[in-house]
């Protein structure tokens, strides 16, 4: 509201003197009525409270209903897994809660602990948290602003407003200038905000705001309101959590209705049916999962991606919108030049290869002078451990360095006299330097603004009259750069000699007249080389990829075309435009867009939700403090770890540490791999329990006894349940197959795409081999005293104790191996097991070898015979059930299936 306010309204508004600032007394009633100059604090919450919304969750209830029945059944030691489990999980979750605090504590770490203000004619250093609004304070290069400032002097006053903005290049300020209408921050040239770094100059300011009250308070209050994302995959645990709570439930209700009406043995029953609710529930899952992920979390470390919460490792599979800030992350954040216009001629030059395109530059006549005059008309420097200055003139000195100049060298051998500070009325800076040829002065400036100061040129070498013509030429080239979104910058020198007088300098400084034009420099912050190809990567992969940036609409568009996401202007939407839109014109348009320039913490945050109401999975990345409310409220927000802001990376769910935005698309084939390895996982944990449901519901409905005793179905769950689902987590997949294909939609259930085909046609067929198994001993006794098969008959034959066992113990042992074997080919349902390769996982063979021998010794161990009331089998015995066991590889085999949409 204060930038358009003239500096007297502005003082009036807030009741201090101009002069000498706020007395000390009122100071201390303002800081008692408002409060001191920090970001509020979050309200923390006690471990009790997050240990409790770790286990609000459907699946965790059903998990410790599953528990409690193991303990009623004196399953002690699946009881205690369960609970292991369940802990497990709350501990991570715990430890990982409370981001939105961290990012809240990295704000206040932004703000300057000290400012220097002026109170009652007085200046005095004061921590930065005793501001006050009307309070009067200096700022000069190096400081941090200490609170958002209605500038009322300006000298030469420059503010790295990144942060805020996502500009690359400090803003210039100007206490005088007044803006029109509502502007965002970097439309502010009166205003300096809170946490910004002064680059360059001095000024004076009256405070506007502290605390909340601030651009960057507002931001923090804003990171504070955005709620936190559950994961796709979260959402469909969450989802099956709900659907096994009530099967369990109708199972034990069914079972035992059927119990009572077939006037069974009614404690056992329940038993069993307490077993089945066990067995609908893999107890093995969320532990699975949370293995997986972690897994995949240390693989990721080693392609520079770090994961900060589990769950966001499979919710990258699902990407298909990445929403990217501009400077830092599609651009190096660094000026570069990559044009010059000397000696009559426009060259692309790298800016910093000194193998490369710079030799054609040195190759031009001139070209000494003129990276000479560039690299000592500068304020900037650049040594072994730092860069301090102007990006622009940094950049400039870059491209000397490639042209094989020594800063400290040419300065020393051209030492600066005198100088005329750069000033935005007359967008020129000049420096003096005596040199071996007398004494030559340099000036760099607007193109426009010093060509009307240029008499001559320099051309081949030697000085000329500057025609008219050559002036239209200059024009034209610097009218060429500029539509590339280029910054220019002209060059000119004027030699002194013997009248010129050293002795009354700097008031000897002759004008900035008669000068001879040298050049132009065309600059930018340049894409970073890799981007290109991995946007082009992202568009074969059918993820589109959004440019969000606070910098002008030309210079983003400069770097998107390029780049290949955006080609024309209609593509693009400035912040204004997007004020001017309701949500449902937004909504209508967003698809369309793949530019926003001139955007602010608010708009951003706006576009990522604007993208997921059109049913988009989103990816933000971003640096700075401005990103951090877009990236906690984007699906996936990804974090700069080298040049990135601690707000931005503790508001992320995960961190590049190499700055690469190349590196997301390692990480998005990463988690469309971890997302297809889980659900192979569910859907066997789920078609194998399903199978254990069938045998025993089918067996129970036709009046015959039961095939499966409690302990079976909870050793079966013991040794197919843990390590073969795990084996299925962590198999390799042909990330560049999954890169070719589209991403899955955010709708997409886990039994999308087949995967209820597969779970009920595994399940059914698990059950038919393991009733087979079990009905075998009474049908070859039938067959061999030539009695009918019939349900009467077969009931008859199990009331012997020990042919019930017998028979139990081959559907036992059936269900345990034929599980095994339906591991084996879930590991890819549509290649053939002899073309996958089968040692490539060598968990998967050891759990299955493993899985094989615990199921042989639970019936040839005598001890282990009498607790599972099992029997001891003869080798033919064994050749047939393995036979029978082997039937769901052979239907893969067989079937070959091929999923929808695949």
């Amino acid at each position: 509201m204060y930038e358009d306010q003239t500096i007297r309204q502005t003082a009036a508004h807030l009741k201090t003197d101009i002069k000498n600032g706020l007395t000390e007394e009122e100071a201390r009633e303002r800081l008692k009525k408002n409060g001191p100059n920090v970001l509020a604090d979050d309200s923390r919450k006690s471990v009790l409270t997050m240990v409790f919304e770790q286990l609000n969750e459907p699946l965790i209830y059903v998990l410790l209903v599953a528990a409690a029945a193991s303990l009623f059944l004196k399953e002690v030691s699946d009881a205690l897994i369960i609970i292991i489990v369940v802990a497990m999980n709350a501990v991570i979750g715990v430890i990982q809660e409370g981001k939105a605090q961290k990012a809240l504590e990295a704000l206040k770490r932004l703000a300057s602990p000290h400012a220097l203000v002026l109170r009652g004619g007085h200046f005095s250093k004061i921590p930065a948290s005793e501001l006050v609004a009307g309070d009067l304070v200096k700022v000069t290069a190096g400081d941090q602003i200490p609170a958002d400032l209605r500038l009322v002097f300006t000298s030469h006053f420059k503010v790295d407003e990144s942060l805020l903005t996502g500009e690359s290049v400090p803003a210039g300020k100007d206490a005088l200038f007044l803006t029109e209408g509502p502007k965002g921050p970097g439309d502010c040239k009166n205003m300096a905000f809170m946490s910004t770094g002064v680059t360059s100059g001095s000024a004076m300011g009256i405070v506007t705001a502290c605390a909340m009250d601030t651009q960057i308070g507002k931001i923090a209050g804003l990171l504070k309101a955005t709620p936190q994302e559950s994961t796709p995959l979260q959402k469909r645990l969450a989802d099956l959590g709900k659907f096994l709570s009530i099967v369990a439930v109708t199972l034990c209700v069914v079972l035992f209705v059927i119990a009572v009406g077939q006037r069974r043995n009614i404690l056992e029953m329940l038993m069993t049916a307490i077993s089945l609710a066990v067995a609908a529930v893999p107890e093995g899952l969320p532990a699975i999962v949370t293995i997986v992920l972690a897994l995949s979390v240390s693989r990721m470390v080693k392609v520079n991606v770090i994961i900060r919460r589990l769950p966001c490792v499979e919710t990258l599979g699902a990407v298909n919108v990445v929403c990217s800030d501009k400077t830092g992350t599609l651009t190096q954040n660094q000026m570069m030049v990559t044009k010059v216009y000397l000696n009559g001629k426009l060259t692309d030059i790298s800016g910093t290869d000194t193998s490369g395109a710079d030799c054609s530059v040195r190759d031009i006549a001139g070209a000494d002078l003129f990276m000479k005059g560039f690299l000592l008309c500068s304020d900037a420097l650049i040594s072994e451990n730092e860069r301090i200055g102007d990006p622009t003139e940094l950049a400039l000195i870059e491209m000397a360095a490639g042209a094989g100049l020594e800063q400290e060298k040419t300065q020393a051998c051209y030492p600066r006299i005198g100088e005329i500070p750069f000033e935005s009325s007359r967008k020129m800076m000049t420096t003096l330097h005596d040199g071996p040829d007398g004494v030559i002065g340099f000036t760099k400036g607007s193109c426009d603004i010093l060509l009307e100061r240029c008499t001559y040129i320099y051309m081949d070498g030697q000085i000329q009259p500057l025609r008219k013509s050559q002036r239209g030429d200059i024009l034209k080239a610097m009218e060429g750069m500029s539509s590339r979104a280029l910054r220019v910058l002209a060059l000119a020198f004027c030699r002194y000699e013997g009248s010129f007088d050293r002795k009354n300098l700097p008031a000897g400084i002759p004008k900035e007249e008669g000068l001879t034009f040298l050049g132009l420099a065309g600059m930018i912050d340049p894409p970073r080389p890799e981007t290109h190809q991995a946007v082009r990567d992202f568009m074969k992969a059918g993820v589109r990829t959004v440019m969000i940036t606070g910098d002008h609409l030309d210079t983003a568009l400069a770097i998107a075309r390029p780049l290949g996401i955006a080609r024309a202007r209609s593509e693009c939407m400035s912040g204004s435009q997007l004020d001017a839109m309701d949500d449902d014109q937004l909504a209508s348009v967003i698809d369309s867009v793949s530019v926003f320039a001139r955007v602010s913490p608010e708009h951003k945050v706006r576009i990522v939700g604007a993208l997921k109401a059109q049913g988009n999975i989103v990816a933000m990345t971003g640096d700075g403090v401005n990103d951090a409310p877009a990236l906690k409220a984007a699906d996936i927000g990804i974090a700069m770890g080298k040049n990135g802001t601690d707000t931005a990376r503790s508001a992320s769910d995960m961190v590049l540490t190499d700055d690469n935005f190349a590196t997301i698309k390692k990480a998005i084939g990463e988690g469309r791999a971890i997302y297809g390895n889980i659900k192979k996982a569910i859907l066997f944990l789920l078609s194998s329990n399903f199978g254990e449901i069938i045998t025993m519901f089918a067996a129970v409905l036709l009046g015959l006894g039961t095939p499966l005793k409690a302990s079976h179905i909870l050793w079966i769950n013991l040794i197919t349940d843990s390590l073969p689902a795990l084996a299925l987590g962590i198999d390799k997949n042909d990330q560049h197959q999954l890169m070719d294909r589209p991403p899955r939609k955010a709708s997409e259930g886990l039994f999308a795409k087949g995967g209820l085909f597969v779970t009920l046609f595994y399940g059914c067929l698990i059950a038919f081999i393991s009733l087979c198994a079990f009905l075998t001993v009474p049908y070859g006794i039938l067959k061999s005293q030539g009695m009918a098969m019939t349900l009467q008959a077969i009931e008859n034959l199990l009331q012997d104790p020990e042919l019930l066992a017998r028979c139990q113990t081959y559907a036992f042992t059936v269900l345990g191996m034929s599980q095994l074997f339906h591991a084996i080919g879930m590991r890819n349902v549509e290649r053939s097991v002899f073309k996958m390769k089968l040692f490539e996982n060598p968990l998967m063979t050891i759990s299955v070898v493993l899985g094989f021998f615990l199921q042989f010794i639970v019936t040839e161990i005598p001890w282990l015979v009498q607790a599972f009331g099992t029997v001891r089998l003869m080798g033919y015995e064994w050749g047939i059930l393995i036979f029978l066991a082997a039937m769901p590889l052979v239907a893969h085999e067989l079937l070959l299936i091929r999923l929808p949409g695949k």
